[in-house]
């Protein structure tokens, strides 16, 4: 690690409304079955369902709350108690889609940049943030941060910026890096932005900087951190970012390496809880393997700076969509068996496992449609794409106690939460 003072240029503005040639309007259905207020074209109503429920099971999680997958060439809003379908919105054929953390509004990846999603109203709205590579969506401490991986170029945004309306975009504030890259941003809660540093070469690390006036002011930087990917913010305010040998956490103003035990041993993907000093993350130790079933996972103390890798049993394999934080601060692993697994990150242990979907194959490719997991409270929501399925799950009891069958093969997965 080397630290340095150096100023980079700072770019801080209200970022211009981008009018779009078209309004895509989605019909939504009342919980009660009740009509929406405004109708809509044919092609934009919601997917017939057969839908199953336990609605006198009590369980927590956001009130305002909706679930959104999407599909080829659309994005479904789903009623987070029921799974009722209450929009379809026409989108392109790939889209990606992220909580901006505000309760009711997701952040959608497309061609032109980073569109809207407002759930409530089960519309895309019109503004837009041009991006010529939509990537990460990062939300901490009251920041949702948007970066570009065409240009290298972080947007932040207050968490909060679209509780008056989506009829124009809220101030931001942006930093362009020296290159473009794949990369991800964060704001900590005392404005520091992290953020990745590489170019189209590859990537090499991080660096931290604190606004000064009109620039940017070098807090800490390292180049250790080779194909840096994910990020991910423990107890704290560690924040942890993975590497292709090891992962890079950085607290209290300084970045420490930790080194895997493989020569090549990569985490791309960060599972964390704010409660939490450890950090679950992906592992892959072969730079070679065919797929994209992973087989063990790492586990980072990042009050003790430690790194562990921890191998799974044999019949829990997943991918990058298969892990996800839950109550008390466990992991949740949906496995090609079709179980979730319960894993203890204090000790690498499978605590338990329940049957959620049927046993599924790897995907081709990481675009292609596969299981995947969110949280949010106690409630586990779980895409199962050979059925066309999206079941909720109580983490509690294991039990099932919604499920949706779509019209589409659910990709995709978000949580509008907060």
């Amino acid at each position: 690690m080397t630290r340095k003072k150096k100023m980079h240029n700072k770019h801080s503005t209200r970022v211009a409304v981008a009018a779009l040639g078209a309004t895509l309007l989605a019909a939504l259905t009342a919980c009660a079955g009740t009509a929406s207020a405004e109708s809509a074209p044919a092609s934009s109503t919601p997917a017939a369902a057969e839908t199953t429920d336990h609605a006198d099971h009590a369980h927590t999680h956001a009130e305002s709350g909706r679930v959104v997958v999407t599909y080829e060439n659309g994005i479904a809003v789903l009623d987070p108690h029921t799974l009722e379908p209450l929009a379809e919105i026409p989108t392109e054929a790939f889209t990606r889609v992220n909580s901006f953390g505000d309760g009711r509004t997701v952040a959608v990846t497309t061609t032109e940049g980073f569109r809207f999603l407002d759930t409530a109203e089960g519309v895309l709205a019109d503004p837009l943030v041009p991006a010529t590579a939509a990537g990460h969506v990062v939300v901490h401490d009251g920041k949702t941060v948007l970066f570009d991986d065409g240009t290298g170029t972080t947007t932040v945004f207050d968490t909060g910026a679209f509780d008056a309306g989506y009829d124009a975009l809220p101030a931001s504030t942006s930093y362009t890096a020296p290159a473009a890259h794949h990369g991800v941003s964060i704001v900590l809660s005392d404005g520091t932005l992290l953020t990745t540093v590489g170019d189209e070469s590859g990537r090499t690390g991080a660096v931290a900087l604190a606004a000064k006036g009109d620039s940017w002011e070098e807090i800490a930087i390292t180049d250790q951190c080779p194909g840096i990917h994910g990020e991910g913010t423990a107890q704290n305010e560690a924040v942890v970012f993975g590497c292709e040998n090891g992962a890079l956490v950085y607290s209290q103003g300084a970045f420490e390496k930790l080194t895997a035990p493989d020569a090549y041993g990569r985490m791309g993907n960060a599972f964390v809880s704010e409660t939490s000093p450890i950090v679950v993350g992906d592992y892959k130790n072969d730079p070679d393997a065919e797929g994209y079933l992973l087989e063990a996972v790492t586990l980072i103390d990042t009050e003790k700076g430690e790194y562990r890798v921890v191998p799974l049993p044999d019949n829990v394999r997943y991918t990058f969509r298969d892990i996800a934080r839950g109550p008390d601060d466990l992991a949740y692993i949906l496995s090609t068996d079709g179980q979730i697994h319960v894993l203890d990150p204090e000790n690498g242990e499978i605590l338990r496992a329940f049957s959620v979907v049927a046993p599924w194959q790897g995907p081709a490719q990481w675009q292609d449609p596969h299981p995947a997991i969110k949280v949010d409270g106690d409630i586990a929501y779980v895409t199962e794409p050979a059925t066309r399925a999206v079941h909720a799950v109580d983490l509690a009891s294991g039990e099932t106690i919604a499920t949706t069958t779509l019209d589409h093969a659910p990709n995709e997965l978000a949580v509008a939460s907060d």
